[in-house]
């Protein structure tokens, strides 16, 4: 599963000492399979850091949720359980862990979430007055990396594929551009239109660990016509 951080900078490395306490599912590194939800929240944090916000990508190896070496909490929606879990660790006066789970995964209580949760707290509304208000709740989703030995599911995608299709292209596109005798934007829309291009981007091909030359030929072959 692909799945997003949003923050005011890019993730290269998971420390849980850096996470903030008294999260919704406690103390841990948090990300969701919806890039937008990331994505709105990198431009909320980015603003308060004064940057423009960065979604980091990682690959979840969900075979972690039926791992037995972790313990792992999911809620499948908004519920009274869930409902108990976030207050159990954002109703805390310290920032020791209410839970000993390896991994949860559940709906996020966002802003208004919060504010009726602080409600709820305050007593001015009901447990189930907040709950049938949850009903007609925006789907929202988050994973929430507890221990170090959950962030052994979690991986960035392979940053030495993608830095190597970032360098096959522009060699590629300059050659194009000499042997066609054409202009960059021209030539850029070639390659990166191309069935090459694809089959280049598809991981399982392996195409990658080929130098940009051979990656080149097999283009070539493409744009030219087969003869009757």
């Amino acid at each position: 599963m692909q799945v997003y951080h949003g923050s005011y900078m890019a993730i290269d490395t998971v420390d849980l000492d850096y996470c903030r306490d008294n999260k919704d599912f406690g103390k841990g590194f948090y990300v969701t399979k919806f890039k937008q939800q990331a994505e709105d929240w990198s431009k909320i944090i980015g603003k308060t850091h004064k940057t423009q916000g960065v979604v980091t990508e990682f690959t979840f190896n969900e075979r972690a949720f039926t791992d037995k070496s972790l313990k792992v909490l999911r809620f499948s929606e908004y519920n009274d359980e869930w409902f108990d879990f976030i207050i159990l660790n954002r109703n805390t006066q310290t920032a020791d862990p209410q839970h000993d789970y390896d991994i949860v995964e559940g709906p996020i209580a966002d802003d208004k979430i919060t504010r009726d949760i602080d409600d709820y707290l305050a007593g001015t509304i009901t447990r189930e007055k907040f709950l049938t208000s949850l009903k007609h709740h925006t789907e929202t989703h988050q994973i929430c990396f507890c221990t170090t030995s959950a962030l052994l599911f979690l991986e960035r995608p392979n940053l030495t594929r993608i830095s190597k299709l970032a360098h096959f292209g522009e060699s590629i596109v300059e050659q194009l551009m000499l042997d066609k005798q054409i202009g960059e934007m021209q030539a850029t829309d070639i390659f990166y239109s191309s069935n090459t291009f694809a089959q280049l981007s598809d991981k399982i091909t392996q195409l990658y660990e080929k130098d940009w030359t051979e990656i080149y030929n097999l283009l070539l072959d493409e744009l030219t016509p087969c003869s009757a």
